[in-house]
């Protein structure tokens, strides 16, 4: 999917070391612009405002921003079937981790969505006063993760989360964590799987953050199986790897052992 005829050439080189800084400077420019704001509204707005405000601006910045990577960083999203599910009511969004634009492309496209996020993330000076702006769900308390997950599914929300628990170091998927099923379980919600699909391994695990992009740059997602809730975790945690190594082309590893 990349076009490997630029490779080498000085000029475009230098193109994509300036892309590399639009990107990330654009992104920062977002979160710099909203933070006084998120700092504010959090005390002083009830939840019942905050919170859609605090989501609606992410999922609008984050689409603005992906727009500009579009038009000046060479990058191509085709990101039109998560459109699907907008409207699908609650709803667990459990995604493959190839990258740290995962979370951005999902959440452009679903206004009501909220992540289960890593702590250091929510404590981020960026990032952190809009995720708690928007009730996003801290990781590092595994039950206190799974009672807030249940409370933002009954209220409606999809919950984006990556069974993986990290971006995934070894392609094309890492051994899954219980935690997507846990919660499924808990709050009797279904699974709908997203494949997410990228030319390159830009901003994966093994790429410093850094370090030009090759480029252009296209990523795809796409709906996979939709899973019922499960009753028995450590069986749905095999089958769930077991689709997404399927769907990405790997065969099974060893499942992990987990409590049901």
């Amino acid at each position: 999917m990349t076009d490997r005829g630029h490779s080498g050439n000085p000029l475009w080189i230098a193109y994509e070391i300036l892309a590399m800084v639009v990107g990330l400077g654009v992104l920062a420019l977002i979160c710099l612009g909203w933070l006084p704001f998120a700092l504010i509204f959090k005390p002083l707005l009830p939840q019942a405002w905050g919170q859609p405000i605090g989501r609606g601006f992410i999922s609008n910045g984050f689409r603005f921003y992906l727009r500009i990577l579009e038009i000046f960083c060479a990058c191509r999203f085709d990101l039109q079937e998560l459109d699907k599910l907008r409207d699908s009511g609650p709803l667990i969004v459990a995604a493959n981790h190839p990258s740290l634009l995962d979370a951005v492309m999902i959440v452009s496209r679903l206004p009501n969505a909220v992540c289960v996020m890593k702590a250091s993330l929510m404590d981020n000076l960026l990032f952190g006063a809009a995720a708690r702006l928007a009730r996003y769900i801290r990781n590092d308390a595994p039950l206190e993760m799974i009672l807030n997950s249940r409370q933002a599914l009954q209220d409606g929300a999809r919950l984006v989360i990556f069974p993986e628990g990290t971006r995934t170091g070894n392609f094309p998927l890492d051994p899954c964590t219980p935690s997507t099923g846990l919660v499924a379980n808990r709050a009797k919600v279904p699974v709908q799987t997203v494949l997410i699909e990228f030319s390159t391994p830009y901003l994966g695990k093994a790429w410093p953050l850094f370090r030009r992009p090759t480029l252009p740059l296209s990523c795809r997602v796409r709906l996979g199986r939709r899973f019922d809730p499960p009753t028995n975790v450590q069986a749905f945690t095999t089958e769930i790897e077991a689709y997404f190594r399927s769907e990405l082309g790997q065969t099974v590893a060893a499942p992990i052992p987990v409590s049901a």
